[in-house]
């Protein structure tokens, strides 16, 4: 099972606060409750945020993300949709529709294999990766 964002938080020894765990806890259910594709931007994780803790300001959304962001718990992608959108940073790449905006999430043991030996070509150790595909879905034949 993959680690929740207070599990992160705890092992990086990032203090949580009250309204800090709770914006945790929405973000780590944040696709059990919303789907595999989801992956709020700031005013989604406010609305939800909100619902549990109205005294939650945007402002402490907005500190909260940066700060799980720059300790590396959370990731930020733009998926070339003009918002940045958050997930819990884990191994996983994205293939994104570009026409209807799904976001699958995958992994293939063949790509993990040779971003490593691509890194290892140039002389490095690959320390982290983030890989995004963009496409349209085929039409049944």
């Amino acid at each position: 099972m993959a680690e929740t964002i207070e599990e992160k938080c705890l092992s990086k020894g990032v203090k949580l606060t009250e309204q800090r765990r709770i914006i945790a806890k929405v973000i780590s259910e944040s696709k059990e409750a919303y789907g595999e594709s989801d992956h709020p931007d700031v005013d989604e994780l406010y609305n939800r945020v909100s619902k549990i803790d109205p005294k939650i300001s945007i402002a402490t959304v907005y500190r909260t993300v940066k700060l799980f962001e720059e300790a590396g718990i959370l990731i930020k992608h733009d998926f070339k949709a003009g918002k940045a959108r958050y997930e819990i940073n884990d191994d996983h790449n994205h293939l994104i529709d570009i026409k209807s905006g799904e976001i699958i999430e995958f992994v293939d043991e063949e790509i993990e294999k040779l971003q490593k030996k691509i890194a290892e070509k140039y002389g490095y150790t690959l320390v982290d990766h983030k890989l995004e595909l963009y496409g349209v879905k085929k039409k049944p034949q």
